[in-house]
């Protein structure tokens, strides 16, 4: 455990000091394609969806408060609640978490190089990805979690005030958006609703929470009502973060009549339009917020999933958690470092091949329902260590049920679609 552990685990911060592990894990789930669905919807659908918005806040809300709550009252990590549950949680983990890191790597190396490259024309694309991707291995592999987590929330601070300041700018129509709240399927927008009440913010870096938390100190059950108040503002300035983008596709990108392209090119077809719309200094302020997002996203990926992998990895050996190469910056974690940074540039260079797709999709789809109902054992019963007075009560159960159904509808529909795209393609 880091110095940082000791000192922070001996008593509970202030309130007005409760700037954590959330932030680190909202900014993290919040990326460039979150971004473009909710910019999508909004230029679709105006103020309509925003409704799907609220929920999808307290949806994420309750599954990463559940995680944290059941580390901080147990002692165990997630991934030690898993193995309570048999062997076939980690039989799906394991190849789950080499595939994602593998072909997420390329993608996040994309997204964040997508930016640079905008305001930086005349350099290459792929000059960009390596570069972003060598600094944020650097940033991760060389600081501890109080140096990570200032980084991130500076990041945090650029991303957040640079879209909410582009919303303002666009003048939302207050009457248009209070009608948002009214929860009404609009034509067509099934796909989008579900998309903003389940995707938007949800990785796999949910199941991260806990081990932020053990690295803040924030790991006993002293510290739950901290916990809940920095998960609970944290998925509130997301909610804020989301609203400010749908705001800019309702106002700006609905009235330019132009149509979002999907994947990350869609944030470049925005800054097309605020360059139209308000100048070039007010599209290059964009990009610059667009890089943060994209930034924040990999270095939480290249920390949280690289802790998670740790654990994963000591557990297999037959270590157990709380084994120094279970730990950040152990050898394990240090291997999947370099696992995500270095082995997915070559698919910077090369057309992702067929089988890994098909993988990657299927894994992925299903990964959200994966930690909503493994929650439901472990929040509920006894022989999963759990103290009775820290087990779900019957709404947070609700809850966890329709974010599994949500998350299993809504993965069932990417899984066809990947599958479809590749078929066709």
């Amino acid at each position: 455990m880091s110095q940082e552990v000791n000192q922070a685990g001996l008593e509970p911060p202030k309130k007005w000091k409760v700037i954590g592990p959330g932030l680190v894990v909202a900014a993290t789930g919040v990326g460039a394609a979150d971004m473009v669905a909710t910019l999508a919807a909004g230029s679709r659908y105006g103020y309509g969806l925003l409704w799907a918005v609220i929920i999808g806040v307290v949806l994420k809300i309750v599954l990463v408060e559940g995680t944290a709550r059941y580390s901080i009252t147990t002692g165990n990590t997630i991934l030690e609640g898993w193995r309570k549950l048999g062997r076939w949680p980690l039989w799906y983990f394991g190849p789950y978490i080499v595939i994602w890191g593998f072909v997420y790597g390329a993608s996040a190396m994309s997204s964040t190089a997508l930016p640079l490259a905008a305001l930086f024309p005349s350099v290459p694309l792929w000059i960009f990805a390596v570069g972003t991707a060598l600094l944020g291995f650097a940033l991760v592999w060389l600081n501890r979690y109080a140096a990570f987590e200032k980084i991130t929330a500076i990041l945090v601070g650029i991303m957040f005030f640079t879209i909410v300041g582009l919303a303002i700018l666009a003048v939302p129509n207050l009457p248009e958006m209070f009608t948002g709240f009214v929860p009404l399927l609009p034509e067509g927008g099934l796909l989008y609703t579900l998309a903003l009440a389940g995707g938007v913010g949800g990785t796999i870096t949910l199941a991260a929470y806990g081990y932020w938390l053990r690295e803040k100190g924030w790991y006993q059950p002293k510290f739950m009502r901290v916990m809940r108040l920095d998960n609970t503002m944290a998925y509130v300035m997301t909610g804020i973060f989301v609203i400010a983008m749908m705001i800019v596709g309702a106002e700006v990108i609905r009235a330019a009549g132009v149509a979002v392209s999907s994947g990350d090119q869609g944030l470049l077809d925005l800054t097309a339009v605020l360059e139209d719309e308000y100048g070039m200094v007010i599209a290059k302020v964009f990009l610059v917020g667009f890089f943060a997002a994209a930034f924040s996203s990999m270095l939480g990926v290249w920390n949280g999933v690289s802790l998670m992998f740790a654990d994963f990895w000591a557990n297999v050996r037959g270590k157990g958690s709380e084994h120094p190469d279970a730990k950040a910056h152990g050898k394990y974690f240090r291997f999947y470092l370099i696992w995500l940074t270095f082995p997915p540039m070559l698919l910077l260079m090369l057309d992702q091949p067929i089988a890994l797709v098909l993988a990657y999709g299927v894994m992925g789809s299903l990964f959200m329902p994966f930690l909503a109902i493994t929650l439901l054992p472990l929040l509920n019963g006894s022989r999963w260590g759990i103290p009775a007075e820290w087990k779900n009560r019957w709404y947070t159960n609700t809850a966890l049920v329709i974010t599994a159904a949500l998350f299993v509808w809504l993965g069932g529909y990417q899984l066809v679609s990947k599958v479809m795209d590749v078929v066709a393609g």
